[in-house]
């Protein structure tokens, strides 16, 4: 298994350019099912949750060509199967997103329950809420979900929670079914917005993604033809930025939507890190000491959970006690156990973490527990003084591409050495 060695204590400088949206990729992929053409999807970034789903929609019959390093052309002409059930469906979480492609196009679906971060309970009721009101029939066997319908025809749905993963998936039934299908209380994340903007590229009739009022009216068939570019990742840039102002750098991050990046800005501000926004690009570096913030997570436009690890990181370098509340997952402070090992003086109350200020870490071995608690280990590495060698870098590779070469470029002392290999 692959290690990260990082000897910390560097400041950050330069430039560093964000890959496109793993989210975006992982509801715009299946979204192609829905059409049986040729369409080109640009800046898809090159990581291990895009290459897992690749592998399952080509046991579909998908057809990817790769243009470039992130352009894929994907050809679905030859799709010969509804069922999802390959052991890879259980590493993804994203993999949920093949029922209501694959409902749309088939009106019926086989997938494998979804993989991905141990975060706690991610309950999958209100995609099946969802589908029922599309007219879908949703059995569950063997843990499998089975979906079939006659027909779908539009009908009104409110989600009784925010649900990202609801909201694209039945925006993907619902654009091929009959009549209008109305999504309210709809999550409002940058994603689902290029998620839409594809689908509608393609000939789809959706209005009011990034609202909490989604209406989708279905339409017979999608053009081919198209070629889309994702947006940028929202999670990579915060964790640059944040970086950035944890080794007190200066730290130009290019491919950005300053108004994705908002929620985080305005903390950092309050924070006392310098912000300066360019069209395309964000600007951080830091001139004085970091004061205490307390942040809580919530849906978009508000603070992301999963910028919510590596900002811990960064509050243990502002004086005094910060807090950070969690209120989408509870298992999100699994990585916290990790940075204590380096000395980090955090206590965990339920769905709070209180974080002392101040203390110096120290190097030490450490694991990433998921994805983000990953990200959240790297930039404890860059803070810390000494050596500190992090495993289970698989998390990272799931939605960080090239993370090592872009911090190796900002001056970071970071390598990736493999078992046996000093």
């Amino acid at each position: 298994m692959d290690k990260l060695i990082i000897r910390g204590q560097k400041r950050l400088k330069g430039e560093v350019t964000v890959s496109g949206a793993k989210n975006a990729a992982l509801g715009v992929l299946p979204a192609a099912l829905l059409l049986s053409d040729v369409c080109t999807i640009e800046n898809v970034p090159n990581i291990l949750d895009i290459t897992i789903l690749k592998g399952i929609m080509e046991t579909l019959g998908v057809r990817f060509e790769n243009i470039d390093n992130n352009t894929l052309r994907i050809d679905t002409r030859n799709i010969n199967s509804y069922v999802a059930t390959t052991p890879d469906m259980n590493k993804l979480r994203g993999s949920y997103y093949l029922m209501g492609a694959l409902l749309g196009r088939f009106k019926r679906a086989l997938v494998t329950f979804p993989g991905g971060c141990n975060l706690g309970v991610r309950p999958i009721d209100q995609h099946i809420k969802g589908f029922e009101s599309l007219g879908a029939k949703v059995e569950i066997e063997r843990g499998c979900i089975k979906l079939t319908a006659n027909k779908l025809v539009g009908a009104p749905i409110y989600l009784d929670v925010v649900s990202v993963g609801a909201t694209v998936n039945i925006m993907l039934a619902a654009v091929r079914a009959e009549g209008l299908t109305t999504i309210e209380n709809a999550a409002k994340e940058p994603h689902i917005v290029d998620i839409a903007n594809f689908l509608n590229a393609m000939g789809a009739d959706i209005k009011g993604a990034g609202t909490d009022v989604i209406r989708i009216r279905g339409v017979k068939s999608l053009k081919g033809g198209i070629v889309h570019s994702l947006i940028p990742d929202q999670i990579e840039a915060g964790t640059y930025m944040i970086a950035a102002a944890a080794t007190k750098g200066d730290v130009l991050v290019k491919n950005v939507i300053p108004k994705h990046m908002e929620s985080l800005t305005a903390k950092l501000m309050e924070m006392n890190v310098k912000v300066e926004e360019f069209d395309d690009s964000i600007r951080i570096f830091v001139k004085d000491r970091l004061s205490k913030v307390n942040i809580k997570t919530l849906p978009y436009p508000g603070f992301p959970t999963d910028l919510q690890p590596p900002a811990a990181v960064l509050l243990l370098r502002a004086d005094g006690i910060s807090t950070i509340t969690e209120s989408i997952f509870e298992n999100r402070f699994q990585y916290i156990e990790e940075l204590k090992r380096m000395g980090a003086n955090i206590r965990v109350e339920g769905r709070m973490a209180v974080i002392e200020g101040g203390s110096k870490l120290t190097g030490a071995p450490i694991k990433a527990t998921d994805l983000r608690a990953g990200a959240a280990c790297v930039l404890a590495g860059l803070i810390a003084d000494g050596e500190t060698e992090i495993s289970n870098v698989h998390y990272i590779d799931r939605g960080y591409e090239n993370m090592v070469e872009k911090l190796q470029k900002l001056g970071a002392d970071i390598k990736r050495i493999s078992d046996g290999q000093e």
